[in-house]
């Protein structure tokens, strides 16, 4: 098959709960559904999280510009993902562009599992199979948001993730302890600092959790996500295990920051990392190293490339898309199996219409 057209279209997709953190507050999600059509009468599709609704207008840009070059190309991802990375080189694959090629590459393999009438996953040598979902929660405040805790328990969730990073050690620890009051002893809790905090101040309050006795499976990103000093510090002091990764960009990231012994865990993000074919190359280099691999964001593509991931460990239950399809990604007692066929996304184009931004 050949690349006939590449499109983008700007949504704010309706999200169940907004989206919160100690800096930001989301309420609904920027999206750019990516597609592209081939000379096979064959059409793959995928989408980006803009995280802002700034990046929406850009993004549609320049993949409507990639036309240019890439149309009459072969619909391989590999292939394309060579063209483009020797396209880009002097201006880099980070940000915008990485972003757009990412959801390129998704797009890509849709079409190719598509062809193939079979999910991405089989593709990639693996059967889909039920793959264990944590529920990714935001900023959680004690009393308001129980509600939020029992209706993920609810769904049969055995882990959940919160946000913190609250002005005091001590109001972090009263929201754990509520937390964990709630879910009693059995259930992983995990803790996402998004990059709040310099080494000193990580250091203290990850000791602190861990002098509370409130047994974290791990703490995400407590530090810039870039500063490997800082993570190499934090790591060496605290027992509670590391992780990060979702703003690792491409493979050659995770080699630097796996290298140097930053982080116990793995999380990329299914666009930053490159699509499918950037998560191959991450998570061999996190396999080489014996580096438990979770998702982030993007349920329905990370379904399948977790499905094929040697030292798969928690899927990132937190759905952006799911309120613009026919049929949102299955959970199944805090389950989920990746469908087909291609990536199994089918969106409701009334929804798009209607949220178009």
């Amino acid at each position: 098959m050949q690349i006939r057209k590449i499109t983008g279209r700007a949504v704010m997709a309706p999200l169940a709960t907004p989206i919160t953190t100690a800096q930001a507050n989301i309420p609904a999600a920027p999206l750019v559904i990516v597609g592209v059509q081939t000379d096979a009468d064959i059409s793959g599709t995928a989408y980006v999280f803009g995280y802002t609704s700034l990046m929406l207008k850009p993004l549609v840009t320049f993949l409507d510009s990639l036309n240019d070059s890439l149309a009459g190309q072969p619909a391989d991802p590999g292939h394309i993902t060579t063209h483009t990375t020797a396209q880009f080189r002097l201006l880099g694959r980070q940000g915008m562009v990485g972003m757009a090629l990412a959801g390129l590459d998704l797009a890509l393999w849709d079409a190719a599992g598509k062809a193939a009438d079979q999910p991405v996953a089989t593709l990639l040598g693996a059967d889909p199979r039920p793959l264990k979902c944590y529920d990714s929660q935001g900023i959680f405040v004690p009393g308001r948001d129980n509600r939020l805790i029992e209706a993920s328990l609810a769904k049969g969730f055995q882990a959940i993730k919160v946000k913190l990073g609250f002005p005091t050690l001590a109001e972090d620890i009263t929201a754990l302890t509520a937390l964990r009051a709630l879910t009693g002893p059995d259930i992983d809790l995990m803790l996402d600092y998004n990059q709040g905090f310099d080494a000193a101040e990580a250091i203290h309050r990850i000791k602190a959790i861990e002098d509370a006795g409130l047994n974290l499976k791990w703490v995400e990103e407590p530090v810039p996500a870039e500063d490997t000093a800082d993570y190499q510090a934090v790591r060496a002091a605290v027992s509670t295990p590391i992780q990060s990764g979702e703003n690792w960009w491409h493979a050659a990231d995770a080699e630097r920051m796996i290298n140097a012994g930053t982080t116990d865990l793995a999380m990329p993000d299914i666009i930053k990392i490159g699509g499918i074919t950037g998560w191959q190359q991450a998570t061999r280099i996190c396999d080489q190293a014996d580096i438990p691999v979770s998702s982030h964001l993007f349920i329905e593509p990370s379904a399948h490339a977790l499905s094929a991931t040697n030292g798969a460990h928690l899927l990132e239950w937190l759905d952006v898309a799911g309120g613009l399809m026919h049929t949102p990604q299955p959970l199944d007692n805090g389950y989920t199996t990746a469908r087909g066929p291609g990536l199994g996304i089918q969106w409701d184009d009334a929804k798009i219409a209607h949220h178009a931004a």
